[in-house]
């Protein structure tokens, strides 16, 4: 029996940190400490992720550092630092990906991007780098007040923009997000890199693996 066709594709849904945007802490905070260990134990117990979900939210810097940092005064300027140093924890762009979305725009594939990114640092970032400026729509955590992997930032992103999930690929590094995806239906692709990305476009006919 011929193995069954891949289902069709007719818009793409891109995270960006991880996926189109080298983003780490660690590119920031590897200049602020003098040992890796010291820097790992910060971010696992003081500035961590769940702290900061606050500011992918839309609660400003100037309010989560400032809690922050009276609970913990030891590392005041390290957490300042996440606020007013953001950019330097970007890598730069992932190029493989970047190569990907400009290949799809001019095959007239429809792509959105769907992040969460605190209020500050987004328009940083599309006026930094080009490409954000490609997509089809975009949907801002900090803008919805809500953060993936929470389902109701897929359905707004869903509706606003009239897509299919049947039809529609859904690309994010992080596990829980791509399993709240499915969940609603949408195809969906645990960015592990370019590469894999491109062989899963190209075995949907999006890509014809010619560049």
């Amino acid at each position: 029996m011929p193995p069954s066709p891949e289902p069709s594709i007719d818009a793409v849904i891109f995270d960006i940190g991880g996926v189109l945007l080298d983003w780490n802490p660690r590119y920031l905070y590897r200049q602020l400490f003098d040992d890796e260990q010291t820097m790992e134990r910060f971010l696992a117990e003081v500035a961590t992720m769940e702290w900061h979900e606050a500011n992918d939210r839309g609660v400003p810097f100037a309010e989560t550092c400032r809690d922050l940092a009276a609970r913990h005064p030891e590392y005041a300027e390290q957490i300042w630092a996440w606020g007013r140093r953001s950019e330097e924890m970007i890598g730069g762009p992932i190029d493989g990906t970047v190569a990907i979305l400009g290949e799809l725009r001019r095959r007239s594939v429809r792509c959105y991007a769907l992040t969460n990114m605190e209020a500050e640092t987004y328009p940083q970032r599309l006026a930094r780098f080009d490409f954000l400026g490609w997509f089809d729509g975009t949907v801002v955590s900090s803008t919805e007040g809500i953060i993936k992997p929470d389902p109701e930032i897929f359905q707004r992103l869903i509706a606003r923009f009239g897509l299919v999930p049947e039809t529609t690929l859904f690309v994010d590094d992080s596990a829980r997000n791509v399993a709240a995806a499915a969940a609603l239906g949408l195809q969906t692709e645990w960015f592990r890199s370019p590469e894999d990305l491109r062989r899963r476009l190209e075995a949907a006919g999006v890509l014809d693996g010619r560049r």
